[in-house]
Order: C-alpha cells, then sequence, then structure tokens
C-alpha cells in the first residue's frame, strides 16, 4: 500500500470519531438522533478528502500519518468545544479551514523551504518583533495577568503561536553554521564541557531573550517552551548535554529571579504550589481543574455529562475551551479517554522525530527537530499546567483548545514538517532509481 493510500485510510476513522462524537453530544442535549450530526461527519470528511489529494498530488512522498493524526485531534476538539458551546464550534471550524488553507499555502510557496536559511536574521527579527506586539499601546491585551494577545479591529490573535515557528527557523539555521564550532573548540571544566566562550554567546542571549519575555508577557509558559526547544536544538546540533544541564540551570536562575521582579509569574508559582491557600481566588482554577480530572475517573462520564456551570449561575470549570479542556476530556471520557488523546501527541512526535532523523541536510534536521520539539513542549506545558506537575499558563492544547492562532499556526508547522519529509522521500526514490537505470 503506497503512503497517501495509508493517509486517505488513516482518515476514515478520524470521520468516524467526529460523526459519533457529535452524535452523543447531540443525543445528550435532544435526547434524540438526528441527520444535523451526519452532514458534519461528511463535512469534516469532505475537507480533509481535498487536503488529502492536495498532499498526494503536491507531496507524494511526505508523511503517511501526520495528517490524519492531526485531523484526529482536530476532529476530538470540535466535539469538545461543540459540547460547550456551538457557536464556538462553528468558529473553530472556520480556523480549521483557514489553516488547512495556510497548511496548502505553505506547502505551495515553501517547496525549497531551505531558502529560509538566507533571511534567518529577517526571519529572527520578525519573530521578536510577534513576541513583543502585546507590549505595544492600542493593540495589546492583558489576559489573565499576562500579556498574550493583540486586537487589531475586529480581529484577535496570539501572535506568539507564529513567532514559536520564527524563532525555531532561525535558531536552526545558526545552528547548522556554528554547531562545529561549538564542538571543536570546547573544554572539559570539573568533569563538564562548557563550549568556547565567544560561541556561549547565543545561549546567554537566548536565554536573556526568554528573561526579557517573563519581565515584558508575562508569561511563564512560552518563556519555557521556547527556550526549551532550543535546548533540544542545541543536544541535536551538538550532543553534548552539558549544554542542555547548564542553558536549563540558566532558565531556573533567571525565571527565579524574575518572579521576585513579576508578581503575577511568583503568583503562578504560589499557586502551583498551594493552590489551596486562595481557593475562592487566584487558586479557583486549578483546583476545579484538579475536581474536574478526578470526577472522570478511568472511563469519565460520558460527553455532554460533565457539569460546566451552576445552577444559578457561574461558571465551575473557567475557561474550560481555552486553558482547562484538558481536565474537561478527562472529565468527560476517563484518564483512558484523555491518556489516548497523549498517545495521538505523542505519535505525532514521533513522527516528527523520525522525519528529523532520516532528513539528508543538516538545517533540515534541525528544522523538524525543533518544529517537533516546540509542539511537543506546547502540550506538555498546557498538559502539565493542568495536572500540576507546572505551574498552569496560558498555552493552548494544540488543535484542541479553542483559538485561531494555535490551530493556524500549528497547521503551517506541520506544513513544514510534511515539506521536509517529502524532500526526503523525493531524494530515497531518486537513488533507489539510480542502480535500476544503469543496469538498463
Amino acid at each position: 500500500m503506497s503512503a497517501r493510500s495509508r493517509e486517505l485510510l488513516g482518515l476514515l476513522p478520524v470521520s468516524i470519531l467526529v460523526t459519533a462524537g457529535f452524535t452523543a453530544v447531540f443525543i445528550v442535549r435532544q435526547n434524540e438522533l438526528a441527520s444535523t450530526t451526519l452532514i458534519y461527519g461528511a463535512f469534516f470528511l469532505g475537507i480533509c478528502l481535498a487536503t488529502h489529494i492536495f498532499t498526494r498530488i503536491a507531496l507524494p512522498h511526505a508523511d503517511p500519518y501526520l495528517f490524519p493524526l492531526v485531523a484526529c485531534l482536530a476532529a476530538f476538539g470540535l466535539v469538545m468545544i461543540y459540547r460547550i458551546d456551538e457557536q464556538l464550534a462553528r468558529d473553530q471550524a472556520l480556523w480549521f479551514v483557514i489553516g488547512l488553507g495556510l497548511f496548502i499555502a505553505t506547502a505551495t510557496f515553501l517547496r525549497d523551504y531551505r531558502v529560509l536559511e538566507r533571511y534567518r536574521y529577517l526571519i529572527a527579527a520578525l519573530g521578536i518583533g510577534l513576541l513583543l506586539m502585546p507590549r505595544l499601546p492600542g493593540i495589546g491585551g492583558l489576559i489573565n495577568g499576562a500579556y498574550l494577545s493583540v486586537n487589531l479591529g475586529p480581529i484577535s490573535f496570539q501572535p506568539a503561536e507564529f513567532g514559536k515557528i520564527c524563532i525555531v527557523i532561525f535558531l536552526a539555521s545558526y545552528l547548522r553554521e556554528k554547531r562545529e564550532l561549538m564542538v571543536i573548540g570546547a573544554r572539559r571544566v570539573l568533569g563538564v564541557t562548557l563550549p568556547p566562550l565567544k560561541h556561549f554567546g547565543p545561549l546567554l542571549v537566548v536565554w536573556g531573550a526568554a528573561m526579557v519575555m517573563l519581565i515584558l508577557i508575562r508569561d511563564l509558559g512560552s518563556s519555557l517552551m521556547f527556550f526549551g526547544a532550543f535546548l533540544a536544538l542545541l543536544y541535536v546540533a551538538t550532543a553534548r548535554l552539558s549544554f542542555v544541564v547548564i542553558g536549563f540551570g540558566l532558565f531556573l536562575l533567571g525565571a527565579l529571579g524574575v518572579a521576585n521582579l513579576v508578581p503575577h509569574v511568583q503568583e503562578r508559582i504560589d499557586v502551583w504550589l498551594d493552590p489551596w491557600k486562595d481557593v475562592d481566588g487566584a487558586g479557583y482554577q486549578v483546583v476545579q481543574s484538579m475536581f474536574a480530572q478526578a470526577d472522570g475517573g478511568l472511563f469519565g462520564q460520558g460527553f455532554g455529562q460533565a457539569l460546566l456551570e451552576l445552577p444559578g449561575g457561574g461558571s465551575i470549570l473557567p475557561a474550560a475551551h481555552t486553558d482547562l479542556i484538558y481536565a474537561l476530556i478527562t472529565d468527560e471520557v476517563g484518564i483512558f479517554g484523555a491518556v489516548a488523546v497523549l498517545v495521538v501527541y505523542l505519535l505525532i512526535g514521533q513522527r516528527g522525530f523520525r522525519i528529523a532523523i532520516e532528513a539528508d541536510d543538516p538545517f533540515s534536521k534541525l528544522l523538524a527537530a525543533g518544529l517537533t520539539a516546540v509542539f511537543v513542549l506546547q502540550v506538555f506545558v498546557i498538559v502539565g499546567g493542568v495536572t500540576r506537575v507546572i505551574p498552569l499558563t496560558g498555552v493552548t492544547l494544540p488543535f484542541i483548545s479553542y483559538g485561531g492562532s494555535s490551530i493556524v499556526a500549528n497547521f503551517a508547522l506541520i506544513s513544514l514538517l510534511m515539506l521536509i519529509s517529502d524532500r526526503t522521500g523525493r531524494a530515497k526514490a531518486a537513488k533507489d532509481q539510480k542502480p535500476l537505470a544503469g543496469v538498463l
């Protein structure tokens, strides 16, 4: 079976999932079954089939599992958001279509993605500008104590979702050029391998950028995500674990120092350590998330069965469609269902790192590894925050949480990964045909 046929086969259970999910929610709400759910399933399958036809034509050698896995997450996310609010689900479906449009546009106009290396400093400046946009007067927005969104008239988006891709492109290009210098000039001091001082600068610059993000936009999650992606790329480029340990130590020290300067960051840490201290205030969101996850048990209460609002008004689970959607998932489909969602994310990570391993040039390897790392770290940051492994932040759960910026940016990220895998596949196919051509 060809790669594209496997991709098509993987889309069929996704359409069944979205149809069954909408059906379950509709029955709970209306106590009856309607043909509307079949229309939703057919519409979703039709959009996915159109995208599959594009990949079959434009990316015939691309990874056959990435798109079905992403479609599975998007389908599940649509069902969960529809369960919360029907209008939000319609908006999310629109963003899903726009995201697929960007997916196609990226694959069409960036066929030779290596051209991005030429503009790495321009891309880096664009990425930094996107990260700092929420602090611009007049357009920046403060959400739960952090500067995350930008409001341009009727349009509101989170520029950090696009900034992460720009930063990864720059780091992949820079480390591709400097990695040998960082390894050759390294010295061992007290058993620890240190990079040469003149090439230690990038580590300090990125560390400083992460600290500036903490101070200016007050978002611990985004800072951890970006710096973590940098450390992952640094390890892939140099194979020096000591560089990663030093960088992680610098981040912890910097975060603790910034926490004393930025009250919002300190509050997040305090809530993480003891949410019961202010259970009716800052700790309410975390405590309710814990209760919701415990309420789900092993198998959950079923779609549409969890109680989200009090009878007299008020929210039991705040931000259920964004920050705490993983808690709602655990409540309604149980630990088994929540773990199944995490397995899908792990499979996407596995495919992404496999693409990085199989890539035949350093820039492609680093770019694929960086994009996959930032994607996986984003999942870790939000799921870790909801489960109290780390402080809770405002990062979205990719393809599931409500939000146009997240779903559109992540489709561009997946498109880049598929471009890299397609290029690798084409090179392998051409290599396999050369001996046969010589024999003939």
